[in-house]
């Protein structure tokens, strides 16, 4: 059995689309994204334009949540990922090798020049059925 940080870790860079769940002044808001997984600082980096509805929300509330799942139609195969995390833009001096790991795995971003986003994972929960129905594995950032 793999350890549960390894086989989150290969999950999330075996996936490429997560659901990210915001908060406005109007309440909970939902959008589904392209993202690039970076192992080494357990983060998912998303391109969303700036007028994008869960853009503002982050802009004004970081906190976010979100899945990442396949849709197996067999209980017995299905995995996914529960998580929290904090949101920031991709900072200046991060932009061009960020966006470059981006655009290697998006190429038609290349076409676009919407902002790079930074979700720091702060907990993460995976359910893997491939070890047995309701089998998780967790992980959560150290503290400070």
């Amino acid at each position: 059995m793999a350890e549960p940080v390894s086989a989150i870790i290969e999950y999330l860079s075996s996936q490429h689309v997560l659901s990210l769940c915001t908060r406005d002044d109007n309440g909970l808001w939902c959008a589904s994204c392209f993202y690039v997984f970076d192992a080494e600082g357990m983060h998912c980096y998303l391109m969303t334009g700036d007028g994008s509805r869960h853009t503002q929300a982050m802009e004004k509330t970081p906190q976010v949540a979100g899945t990442i799942a396949g849709q197996p139609r067999t209980i017995a195969k299905i995995q996914g990922i529960q998580f929290t995390a904090l949101a920031s833009r991709v900072t200046p001096e991060r932009q061009a090798a960020i966006r470059q790991l981006y655009c290697a795995h998006f190429p038609v971003a290349k076409l676009k020049s919407a902002p790079l986003w930074q979700l720091q994972l702060q907990t993460v929960k995976m359910t893997d059925n491939l070890l047995g129905f309701g089998s998780k594995h967790h992980w959560q950032r150290p503290e400070a």
